[in-house]
């Protein structure tokens, strides 16, 4: 009779037991859905601030391209208004100056005018010196290979003149490569590398670093790897209806690599 009773004592506690189990796992079930969600909210938040950063960033520099072309613009007129009668050559020649000011403006506007934003609150103080481009990169190259990191410049096909919105989003592609490499990289070696083509420019950049097939090499983690400024790139390359990859090479270090036409459909 008592084993009876003890028995049926035991199946009520295991019951009992299996059910709390149960509820246990349901709610641990949930709270491990609930913070995944969480997580993917901020990841998704941090992207929309970055990109919303790059656009900011993007209306500050093409206000200063405007001005800059409209200033040359005012100023060439001006010009070929005083010698337009006595010295017809110079003021074709300013006229010239003028028109092409005019069409690289508005492919500026064109290109940028879809992504502008409002400059960010209490950042009035205009920057007045001259924009990058990739005419001034050999400083940057210097920087940074002061800064303990060598740096491999390559240039094929034939340098020419670019659009200024092009120009300086080559640049800013490869100080925020060469930065990167410089802060996560073990400091080996870098290389850059400029193709001029007719319809393209391609801008490539390699750092050195352990091979993923080794172990030695942080796990990939998706889209934070790439970090704010990544994104913010790849956001301005698509203005110009370019591409840009930028992903981990498996015989060690990362790669930034972007196509970017020049000359919109």
């Amino acid at each position: 009779m008592w084993e009876l009773v003890v028995a049926a004592v035991a199946c009520l506690v295991a019951a009992v037991l299996a059910v709390r189990l149960g509820r246990a796992r349901r709610a641990f079930a949930r709270a491990l859905e609930e913070r995944g969600w969480l997580l993917e909210r901020e990841r998704e938040s941090a992207a929309r601030s970055a990109v919303d950063d790059e656009r900011a960033r993007i209306a500050r520099e093409l206000h200063d391209i405007v001005s800059h072309n409209v200033s040359v613009m005012v100023v060439q007129t001006g010009a070929a208004r005083r010698v337009l009668a006595t010295e017809p050559g110079q003021a074709a020649t300013a006229l010239e100056a003028v028109e092409a000011a005019g069409r690289d403006t508005m492919t500026e506007l064109r290109n940028l005018l879809g992504v502008l934003a409002p400059p960010a609150d209490g950042d009035e103080t205009a920057d007045l010196s001259p924009q990058p481009s990739l005419s001034r990169l050999s400083p940057l190259i210097d920087r940074i290979a002061f800064a303990g990191l060598p740096v491999e410049v390559r240039v094929s096909g034939e340098p020419r003149p670019l659009p200024s919105g092009v120009d300086l989003t080559a640049y800013r592609i490869i100080q925020e490569a060469l930065t990167n490499a410089l802060k996560h990289g073990d400091g080996r070696q870098a290389e850059v590398t400029v193709r001029y083509s007719d319809r393209y420019l391609r801008v490539e950049v390699l750092n050195s670093g352990p091979s993923v097939l080794s172990g030695d090499a942080p796990a990939p983690s998706g889209e934070t790897e790439e970090g704010r400024g990544l994104l913010g790139l790849r956001q301005r390359v698509a203005v110009f209806g370019g591409d840009l990859d930028a992903r981990r090479r498996i015989g060690g270090g990362f790669r930034v690599r972007a196509k970017i036409p020049l000359e919109r459909p």
